[in-house]
């Protein structure tokens, strides 16, 4: 009932237009996009819980949490505007007032957003001249380049689309993101921007999106760190003239493509993990609770010594074990079952007659999954992580220079 667009991106949606330029914030790549819908488009969002907060954000979360009708989304990247005080917050004002002035909208149908480095004032004069130039170049085939201009220590550029075929009619869902270091939910440095041509109330919209950003974004995990910009932005604009509507069978269709998509962007954030070379995707299952699944399955994602571990093709049960035990749940150890793909690793009681040379061989490939059982009860949940190399400490030991 819904298929990907092949190389599709947020402009696959009907109504929506974007561009990415580079203005000259970073040295050559490019570092500015905008997300422009041709009618008002219900939105929502949902932002990092770090309490040192951009000033770019602030600002968009206080329009969401209004209720407000969007018409446009403008980002900067190599430049965070966080930690700037008062004059990184005026100056955001500034960014978001001279684009609707362009846009001829009113400001706070404009969405800000800006990732980068923390601490470092916005160059105006730049940032001005980029929204001069950009107003003008938002096309329907601009979304690609509207991906890769909110990149920073990124590899590829993230986008993708479906279309979705509901009782009244098809709709379009598409939608680019950001997101390579600093993640760990809730949230991570990441962005997301997703918009949908289906007609959908801000109570619903709101609704689907925290189911979907709750099963995928806020469940990956590159090095544990949490940012000061991070945010997933997603807006409907009607276009499709179909219409969602709470509890309908529209919703859960939609709901299921969504849920799709952003697991899609979420593991390509973790595929395109700063240094990374391999993608895990950990189960932990046969728990009491989801709470205690999820606080197992975060303690691993986040422990460097399983990471490196992976990174060496080490089938090092006791780093998962020990990750387990430290995670503040209530288990029982001996009954902690551990496979790597299909190969058990770990039996009950601490069995572990394994052949090495097969759990070496799974965990050299480029995708894992391992799978913690811990025969508690039914809860279950899936995180995605990636592993620890040298090359992350070398991307982040020279980040600023």
């Amino acid at each position: 009932m819904f298929v990907p667009i092949d190389k599709g991106s947020i402009t696959s949606v009907k109504g929506i237009k974007a561009a990415g330029i580079h203005a000259g914030l970073k040295r050559k790549r490019k570092d500015l996009a905008l997300i422009v819908s041709d009618t008002p488009a219900s939105v929502s969002g949902t932002f990092t819980l770090n309490k040192v907060q951009a000033a770019p954000l602030q600002i968009s979360k206080k329009i969401i949490n209004r209720g407000n009708k969007i018409r446009a989304i403008l980002i900067n990247s190599g430049n965070a505007n966080a930690c700037t005080g008062e004059t990184g917050y005026k100056d955001a004002l500034e960014m978001q007032k001279l684009c609707a002035q362009k846009l001829n909208m009113d400001t706070n149908e404009v969405i800000i957003s800006s990732t980068g480095v923390i601490g470092e004032y916005l160059p105006m004069d730049i940032l001005k001249n980029g929204i001069e130039t950009i107003v003008n170049k938002v096309s329907p085939d601009g979304g690609v380049d509207a991906a890769k201009a909110i990149m920073t220590t990124d590899t590829k550029a993230k986008h993708c689309a479906y279309k979705i075929r509901l009782k009244e009619g098809e709709v379009t869902l598409g939608g680019i993101a950001k997101g390579s270091g600093m993640i760990m939910p809730n949230m991570a440095t990441m962005l997301a921007f997703i918009a949908t041509d289906a007609e959908i109330g801000n109570k619903v919209l709101r609704k689907m999106l925290l189911d979907s950003v709750g099963n995928s974004f806020n469940k990956i995990s590159v090095d544990g760190d949490t940012s000061t910009n991070d945010m997933v932005v997603m807006m409907a604009n009607g276009v499709s003239g179909v219409k969602i509507t709470e509890g309908s069978e529209n919703e859960k269709i939609f709901s299921e493509a969504l849920q799709q998509m952003t697991v899609q962007m979420a593991k390509e954030i973790v595929k395109d993990g700063e240094g990374a070379t391999k993608l895990i995707e950990l189960n932990v299952i046969g728990g009491k609770s989801e709470d205690d699944v999820n606080k197992i399955a975060e303690t691993i994602a986040n422990s460097p010594l399983f990471k490196t571990a992976i990174y060496g093709s080490d089938p090092n049960w006791g780093r998962i074990i020990a990750a387990v035990g430290r995670s503040g749940v209530n288990i029982n150890p001996a009954k902690i079952e551990i496979m790597f793909d299909d190969v058990v690793i770990l039996g009950r009681d601490y069995t572990h007659d394994f052949d090495e040379e097969e759990a070496t061989a799974v965990l050299s490939k480029k995708e894992i999954s391992i799978t913690v059982n811990l025969n508690e009860g039914k809860a279950s949940t899936t995180w995605w992580t990636c592993d620890f190399t040298e090359k992350y400490i070398e991307i982040n030991a020279s980040y600023r220079t």
